[in-house]
């Protein structure tokens, strides 16, 4: 699912995830367009309300309404951050793609070093928060935490993989799909892509209104994505690599335990029945038989996923261009 870009001359998308920040909207289109017009270059900005159950599309839909740059994308019910990144993508026609967070703590300002940037030749830049405005037990730290672990398991190395202020390469975005809470981990998937990615040092101000939709709490969520991420980097087109290993040396361990025990059966008259290690033997061998048979059966998933039909993780309710609804 995708809007119609054909015969649109624009340059530059800016992608904004908007969950309940009325207070902020106002302010940061103010702000956006400023810098957006001083740039010189196409612009649009694309909204995408996540469900918002304040006067968040109200007031992007008076925006929409009054400028032309401006598209609304509405979703039926909230469907998380990375769901709104999604649909962003899909709806923005630039050849460059902007994401930045609706809260005012990412700096539209910084938007022209980015673009310096990405006309050295990179695909994708991404911002690094180094002076955070952040209480630091309940968000600092475990975003440092996450970081050193992610940069270390996909080996990505960046300060920063929570900042939401980057700049893409449309056919970069093209070829990703999100799931989950994977958003913040676009820089590693666009590695495995052949991607060139650097890293920008960006201002980062103080929440003005209401209130953070983060927490600590995220953190278990990010570390099981990241397991999901690292193994779709490495063995998301051989899972047999993984399983079918794990299987042989299951299986191997289990028959190697079942034929010393048998010699000793055989030989020296050692009983059976009552050793727990012929219970073992038998359940490494059945354990290496299945890890092997969801090998196969992820091969066989793994064709069926890159061969099946597109699939988007939300609804869209409608779409505002240029003033006017369109159908989504």
């Amino acid at each position: 699912m995708s809007s119609d870009c054909s015969g649109m001359d624009v340059e530059l998308s800016v992608v904004i995830p908007i969950y309940n920040e009325e207070e902020n909207i106002r302010a940061l289109y103010d702000e956006l367009k400023e810098v957006l017009e001083g740039i010189g270059r196409p612009w649009e900005v694309v909204f995408v309300d996540d469900g918002s159950s304040d006067r968040s599309l109200e007031l992007l839909e008076e925006i929409a309404g009054d400028d032309d740059h401006v598209v609304v994308v509405s979703f039926r019910r909230n469907f998380g951050q990375t769901a709104a990144m999604a649909a962003g993508f899909d709806y923005a026609c630039g050849e460059i793609i902007i994401t930045m967070d609706g809260d005012l703590q990412n700096d539209p300002h910084d938007i022209p070093k980015f673009l310096e940037k990405m006309d050295e030749g990179y695909d994708l830049v991404s911002g690094w928060r180094h002076d955070r405005k952040d209480a630091f037990i309940s968000r600092k730290l475990p975003s440092m935490i996450a970081n050193r672990i992610i940069s270390t398991v996909t080996g990505v190395h960046l300060h920063d993989y929570g900042c939401t202020l980057k700049t893409f390469r449309k056919e970069i975005t093209r070829g990703i799909r999100l799931y989950g809470e994977m958003h913040r981990f676009i820089p590693a998937i666009a590695s495995g892509m052949g991607s060139r990615i650097a890293e920008v040092r960006v201002n980062h101000r103080p929440r003005r209104f209401g209130t953070s939709k983060y927490g600590i709490s995220r953190t278990i969520r990010v570390i099981l994505d990241l397991m999901t991420v690292k193994f779709l980097l490495s063995y998301a087109t051989r899972p047999i690599q993984v399983f079918g290993l794990l299987g042989v040396i299951c299986g191997a361990l289990g028959f190697a335990i079942a034929l010393v025990m048998t010699i000793q059966r055989q030989f020296f008259g050692i009983p059976l029945g009552n050793r727990p290690l012929l219970l073992l033997a038998v359940l490494l061998i059945f354990m290496g038989m299945q890890f092997i048979s969801m090998g196969l059966l992820g091969e066989l998933q793994a064709r069926t996923y890159h061969e099946a039909q597109d699939k988007p993780i939300y609804t869209v309710r409608r779409v505002m261009r240029h003033g006017q609804e369109e159908r989504p």
